[in-house]
Protein backbone atom coordinates (compact mmCIF):
# COMPACT_ATOMS: atom_id res chain seq x y z
CA UNK A 1 0.00 0.00 0.00
CA UNK A 2 1.17 3.66 -0.92
CA UNK A 3 0.98 6.62 0.66
CA UNK A 4 1.12 9.42 -1.31
CA UNK A 5 1.53 12.75 1.12
CA UNK A 6 1.01 15.81 -1.20
CA UNK A 7 2.24 18.98 0.13
CA UNK A 8 0.99 22.13 -0.82
CA UNK A 9 3.29 25.23 0.18
CA UNK A 10 4.40 28.77 -0.23
CA UNK A 11 6.71 31.05 1.75
CA UNK A 12 7.92 28.99 4.15
CA UNK A 13 11.19 26.53 4.59
CA UNK A 14 12.53 25.64 7.30
CA UNK A 15 9.37 24.34 8.41
CA UNK A 16 9.19 22.02 5.03
CA UNK A 17 12.71 20.74 6.29
CA UNK A 18 11.52 19.75 9.29
CA UNK A 19 8.82 18.27 7.82
CA UNK A 20 10.81 16.47 5.87
CA UNK A 21 12.94 15.25 8.87
CA UNK A 22 10.13 13.62 10.44
CA UNK A 23 9.11 11.85 6.81
CA UNK A 24 13.08 10.35 6.73
CA UNK A 25 12.11 8.90 10.53
CA UNK A 26 9.26 6.95 9.60
CA UNK A 27 9.26 3.54 10.72
CA UNK A 28 7.25 3.07 7.73
CA UNK A 29 8.85 3.74 4.21
CA UNK A 30 5.88 2.93 2.08
CA UNK A 31 5.14 6.68 0.64
CA UNK A 32 5.73 8.92 -1.57
CA UNK A 33 5.86 13.36 -1.33
CA UNK A 34 4.69 15.24 -3.83
CA UNK A 35 5.26 19.04 -3.10
CA UNK A 36 3.46 21.41 -5.23
CA UNK A 37 5.87 24.81 -4.76
CA UNK A 38 4.04 27.86 -5.47
CA UNK A 39 6.91 29.72 -4.48
CA UNK A 40 9.02 32.13 -7.15
CA UNK A 41 11.93 31.03 -5.60
CA UNK A 42 14.13 28.18 -5.07
CA UNK A 43 14.43 28.27 -1.56
CA UNK A 44 13.07 24.60 -1.05
CA UNK A 45 15.39 22.89 -3.38
CA UNK A 46 18.21 22.26 -0.60
CA UNK A 47 15.32 20.64 1.49
CA UNK A 48 13.83 18.93 -1.45
CA UNK A 49 17.32 17.73 -1.80
CA UNK A 50 17.91 16.66 1.84
CA UNK A 51 14.83 14.57 1.52
CA UNK A 52 16.01 12.69 -1.60
CA UNK A 53 19.19 11.45 -0.07
CA UNK A 54 17.45 10.26 2.91
CA UNK A 55 15.70 7.86 0.25
CA UNK A 56 12.49 9.80 0.79
CA UNK A 57 10.30 9.22 -2.81
CA UNK A 58 9.79 12.88 -3.59
CA UNK A 59 8.62 14.73 -6.83
CA UNK A 60 8.69 18.81 -7.17
CA UNK A 61 5.72 20.31 -8.85
CA UNK A 62 4.76 23.85 -9.47
CA UNK A 63 1.83 26.13 -9.41
CA UNK A 64 2.27 29.35 -10.79
CA UNK A 65 -1.22 30.61 -9.41
CA UNK A 66 -1.31 30.46 -5.48
CA UNK A 67 -4.49 28.13 -4.96
CA UNK A 68 -4.57 25.59 -1.67
CA UNK A 69 -7.39 23.25 -3.14
CA UNK A 70 -5.64 23.75 -6.98
CA UNK A 71 -2.12 23.01 -5.92
CA UNK A 72 -3.75 19.74 -3.78
CA UNK A 73 -5.65 18.96 -6.83
CA UNK A 74 -2.61 18.91 -9.03
CA UNK A 75 -1.02 16.63 -6.58
CA UNK A 76 -3.92 14.30 -6.46
CA UNK A 77 -3.46 13.67 -10.84
CA UNK A 78 0.18 13.22 -10.23
CA UNK A 79 -0.48 10.53 -6.92
CA UNK A 80 0.42 7.21 -7.01
CA UNK A 81 -0.92 6.20 -3.81
CA UNK A 82 -3.72 3.83 -3.43
CA UNK A 83 -4.44 6.32 -0.01
CA UNK A 84 -3.36 10.36 -0.13
CA UNK A 85 -2.65 12.77 2.32
CA UNK A 86 -2.64 16.08 2.77
CA UNK A 87 0.26 17.55 5.17
CA UNK A 88 0.50 21.68 6.00
CA UNK A 89 3.86 23.05 5.56
CA UNK A 90 4.03 24.10 8.93
CA UNK A 91 3.14 20.31 10.39
CA UNK A 92 5.31 17.10 11.12
CA UNK A 93 4.62 13.70 11.90
CA UNK A 94 5.70 11.19 14.65
CA UNK A 95 7.74 8.34 13.82
CA UNK A 96 4.82 5.96 13.42
CA UNK A 97 2.32 8.31 12.14
CA UNK A 98 2.62 6.47 8.27
CA UNK A 99 2.81 3.18 9.92
CA UNK A 100 -0.66 3.72 12.06
CA UNK A 101 -2.33 5.43 8.96
CA UNK A 102 -1.43 2.24 6.62
CA UNK A 103 -2.00 -0.12 9.16
CA UNK A 104 -5.88 1.32 9.43
CA UNK A 105 -6.97 1.19 5.93
CA UNK A 106 -5.03 -2.64 5.60
CA UNK A 107 -7.01 -3.61 8.90
CA UNK A 108 -10.42 -1.96 7.74
CA UNK A 109 -10.43 -2.89 3.79
CA UNK A 110 -13.99 -0.74 3.79
CA UNK A 111 -12.66 2.30 4.73
CA UNK A 112 -12.48 4.91 2.79
CA UNK A 113 -10.80 7.42 4.78
CA UNK A 114 -9.48 7.84 8.20
CA UNK A 115 -8.63 11.03 10.35
CA UNK A 116 -5.68 11.01 12.39
CA UNK A 117 -5.11 12.66 15.63
CA UNK A 118 -4.74 16.49 15.51
CA UNK A 119 -2.37 16.94 18.43
CA UNK A 120 -2.05 21.45 18.61
CA UNK A 121 -6.08 21.13 18.54
CA UNK A 122 -7.18 18.25 21.30
CA UNK A 123 -4.27 18.34 23.71
CA UNK A 124 -6.23 20.54 25.89
CA UNK A 125 -9.56 18.98 24.93
CA UNK A 126 -11.18 16.79 27.48
CA UNK A 127 -11.84 12.76 27.16
CA UNK A 128 -9.25 12.39 24.80
CA UNK A 129 -8.46 11.91 21.00
CA UNK A 130 -11.62 11.19 18.91
CA UNK A 131 -12.67 7.74 17.94
CA UNK A 132 -14.96 5.44 16.23
CA UNK A 133 -17.01 6.28 12.60
CA UNK A 134 -17.93 10.10 11.57
CA UNK A 135 -21.70 10.85 10.81
CA UNK A 136 -23.33 12.87 8.44
CA UNK A 137 -25.97 14.45 10.58
CA UNK A 138 -23.12 15.35 13.21
CA UNK A 139 -21.04 16.80 10.57
CA UNK A 140 -24.10 18.69 9.19
CA UNK A 141 -24.67 20.06 12.42
CA UNK A 142 -20.91 21.17 13.34
CA UNK A 143 -21.19 18.52 16.04
CA UNK A 144 -18.76 16.24 14.07
CA UNK A 145 -15.25 17.27 15.61
CA UNK A 146 -11.88 18.00 14.39
CA UNK A 147 -10.81 17.25 10.60
CA UNK A 148 -7.97 19.84 9.48
CA UNK A 149 -7.15 18.85 6.28
CA UNK A 150 -3.41 17.70 7.52
CA UNK A 151 -5.40 14.68 9.71
CA UNK A 152 -7.17 13.44 6.48
CA UNK A 153 -5.75 10.08 4.35
CA UNK A 154 -8.81 9.08 1.85
CA UNK A 155 -8.51 6.30 -0.73
CA UNK A 156 -7.50 7.07 -4.39
CA UNK A 157 -11.23 5.79 -5.31
CA UNK A 158 -12.91 8.68 -3.39
CA UNK A 159 -11.35 11.22 -5.52
CA UNK A 160 -11.88 9.52 -8.08
CA UNK A 161 -15.73 8.86 -7.45
CA UNK A 162 -16.33 12.71 -5.92
CA UNK A 163 -13.47 14.54 -7.77
CA UNK A 164 -10.90 16.91 -5.83
CA UNK A 165 -11.03 19.71 -3.44
CA UNK A 166 -13.51 22.14 -4.72
CA UNK A 167 -11.23 24.64 -6.17
CA UNK A 168 -13.48 27.67 -4.72
CA UNK A 169 -12.63 27.08 -1.07
CA UNK A 170 -9.59 27.46 0.12
CA UNK A 171 -6.18 29.75 0.96
CA UNK A 172 -5.53 32.35 -2.02
CA UNK A 173 -9.82 32.17 -2.81
CA UNK A 174 -12.52 34.65 -2.17
CA UNK A 175 -14.20 31.84 0.39
CA UNK A 176 -10.70 31.52 2.06
CA UNK A 177 -11.28 28.08 3.82
CA UNK A 178 -13.69 25.29 4.72
CA UNK A 179 -12.34 23.15 1.61
CA UNK A 180 -11.44 19.95 3.50
CA UNK A 181 -15.31 20.34 5.66
CA UNK A 182 -16.75 20.80 2.03
CA UNK A 183 -14.64 17.59 0.90
CA UNK A 184 -15.81 15.27 4.47
CA UNK A 185 -19.19 16.38 3.83
CA UNK A 186 -19.48 15.46 0.26
CA UNK A 187 -17.85 11.99 0.97
CA UNK A 188 -20.35 11.34 3.86
CA UNK A 189 -23.36 12.29 2.02
CA UNK A 190 -22.19 9.57 -0.75
CA UNK A 191 -22.08 6.87 1.80
CA UNK A 192 -18.47 6.58 2.67
CA UNK A 193 -17.63 5.09 5.43
CA UNK A 194 -14.19 7.50 7.88
CA UNK A 195 -13.16 6.52 10.53
CA UNK A 196 -11.12 8.49 13.33
CA UNK A 197 -7.44 6.54 13.69
CA UNK A 198 -6.34 8.33 17.43
CA UNK A 199 -3.23 6.50 17.00
CA UNK A 200 -1.62 8.44 14.06
CA UNK A 201 -1.07 12.12 15.56
CA UNK A 202 -0.17 14.85 13.19
CA UNK A 203 1.25 18.00 14.61
CA UNK A 204 0.86 21.71 14.10
CA UNK A 205 2.28 25.07 15.56
CA UNK A 206 -0.94 27.81 16.13
CA UNK A 207 1.44 30.66 17.12
CA UNK A 208 -0.39 32.72 19.82
CA UNK A 209 -2.96 36.08 18.41
CA UNK A 210 -0.85 38.70 19.76
CA UNK A 211 -3.07 42.48 20.86
CA UNK A 212 -0.96 44.02 18.12
CA UNK A 213 -2.14 42.20 14.73
CA UNK A 214 -5.47 42.59 15.45
CA UNK A 215 -6.34 43.74 12.22
CA UNK A 216 -4.70 41.49 10.63
CA UNK A 217 -6.36 39.06 12.16
CA UNK A 218 -9.89 40.11 12.09
CA UNK A 219 -9.08 40.11 7.88
CA UNK A 220 -7.73 36.36 7.78
CA UNK A 221 -10.96 35.36 10.22
CA UNK A 222 -13.51 37.14 8.12
CA UNK A 223 -11.74 35.61 5.04
CA UNK A 224 -12.09 32.13 6.20
CA UNK A 225 -15.45 32.52 7.66
CA UNK A 226 -16.82 33.32 3.99
CA UNK A 227 -16.23 29.55 3.15
CA UNK A 228 -17.81 28.37 6.40
CA UNK A 229 -20.64 30.35 5.14
CA UNK A 230 -20.90 28.85 1.64
CA UNK A 231 -20.88 25.61 2.95
CA UNK A 232 -24.13 26.31 5.07
CA UNK A 233 -25.27 27.64 1.62
CA UNK A 234 -23.70 24.76 0.01
CA UNK A 235 -24.89 22.11 1.27
CA UNK A 236 -28.09 23.12 2.72
CA UNK A 237 -27.71 23.00 6.20
CA UNK A 238 -30.31 23.30 8.76
CA UNK A 239 -31.37 27.14 9.83
CA UNK A 240 -30.87 26.59 13.20
CA UNK A 241 -27.37 25.64 12.71
CA UNK A 242 -26.43 28.63 10.60
CA UNK A 243 -27.98 30.84 13.23
CA UNK A 244 -25.91 29.65 15.58
CA UNK A 245 -22.80 30.29 13.14
CA UNK A 246 -23.84 33.87 13.52
CA UNK A 247 -24.41 34.16 16.61
CA UNK A 248 -22.32 31.81 18.63
CA UNK A 249 -18.45 34.09 17.31
CA UNK A 250 -19.56 37.41 19.01
CA UNK A 251 -22.33 35.97 22.20
CA UNK A 252 -19.35 33.16 23.34
CA UNK A 253 -16.59 36.51 24.40
CA UNK A 254 -19.75 38.48 25.40
CA UNK A 255 -20.27 35.90 27.70
CA UNK A 256 -17.49 34.60 28.74
CA UNK A 257 -16.12 38.50 29.73
CA UNK A 258 -12.99 37.86 27.12
CA UNK A 259 -12.20 41.16 26.69
CA UNK A 260 -12.74 43.56 23.72
CA UNK A 261 -10.51 41.71 21.40
CA UNK A 262 -11.96 38.74 21.08
CA UNK A 263 -15.82 40.76 20.60
CA UNK A 264 -13.97 42.15 17.63
CA UNK A 265 -12.79 39.01 16.46
CA UNK A 266 -15.95 37.50 16.87
CA UNK A 267 -17.55 40.54 15.05
CA UNK A 268 -15.08 39.92 11.96
CA UNK A 269 -15.67 35.95 12.03
CA UNK A 270 -19.65 36.89 11.42
CA UNK A 271 -19.19 39.52 9.09
CA UNK A 272 -17.34 36.71 6.53
CA UNK A 273 -20.29 33.95 7.65
CA UNK A 274 -22.96 35.97 6.33
CA UNK A 275 -21.17 37.84 3.49
CA UNK A 276 -20.19 33.59 1.94
CA UNK A 277 -23.71 32.42 2.62
CA UNK A 278 -25.34 35.31 0.95
CA UNK A 279 -22.80 35.43 -2.38
CA UNK A 280 -23.33 31.52 -2.48
CA UNK A 281 -27.01 31.86 -2.34
CA UNK A 282 -27.17 34.64 -4.67
CA UNK A 283 -24.08 33.75 -7.23
CA UNK A 284 -23.65 30.16 -7.44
Amino acid sequence: MLLSLVLATIGRSTEVGRLIDTLAAQSCRDFELLVVDQNTDDRLLPYLDAGRNAGIRLHHLRLDRPSLSGARNLGITHASGTIIGFPDDDCWYEADTVEHICHAFLATPQLEGVIARWQEQSHNRPGGPATGTLSLDAWRRFRGGDASSISLFFRRELFDRLGGFDERFGVGKWYGAAEETDFLLRALASGARLDHCPTATVHHLFPPVQQDSLVRFCQSARQRARGTGAIYAKHHLDSYVILRGWIAPLLIPLVRMKGMAAIVRGAATILGRIEGYLSWKLTR
